[in-house]
């Protein structure tokens, strides 16, 4: 059996240098995904990403290559105690379009690697759902979309 594998797709209306440097620019990307806070992301670096929802929750991203406007990889904690590498690639389309292709992995396919990826692929399609709401309509689609999750004050 062959080890599992999140792939996420999604085309925006907007050209590819200024999708890409939604990704890498954090003060854009606190606008659809992260808190405010963190570094811009430079090959070689780590920066470190907070979550608006979850306060206490703060993961390590490893920037391993950029290659602009086309090519992000970095490598962060994806399952527990399981560093896996997220690789982002821009595909210039026409009409000033840019397809957003993600993969991140790979897992057993055990219940761990079941479990890894069904959360990971409901978070990458949210992920590119908000940054299309962001860049094409000013829209922060995940303000308040997890307050469930949240712990009773």
């Amino acid at each position: 059996m062959k080890n599992l594998e999140i792939n996420a797709k999604l085309q925006i209306a907007k050209p590819r240098n200024e999708v890409f440097d939604a990704i890498i620019d954090p003060e854009k990307m606190s606008n659809y995904f992260i808190s405010p806070g963190a570094d811009k992301m430079e090959e070689g670096k780590s920066v470190i990403w907070g979550f608006p929802e979850f306060p206490d929750m703060k993961i390590d991203v490893k920037i391993l290559k950029l290659k602009i406007p086309e090519l992000i990889i970095f490598e962060w904690e994806g399952s527990k105690d399981r560093d896996l590498e997220v690789k982002i690639e821009l595909e210039e389309r026409p009409n000033n379009q840019t397809l957003v292709k993600l993969t991140e992995g790979k897992m057993e396919p055990n219940e761990e690697g079941i479990t890894w990826l069904g959360r990971n692929t409901e978070g990458w399609a949210n992920f590119l759902a908000c940054m299309k709401a962001y860049l094409e309509f000013g829209i922060n689609l995940r303000e308040g979309g997890f307050d469930f999750m949240k712990k009773p004050e």
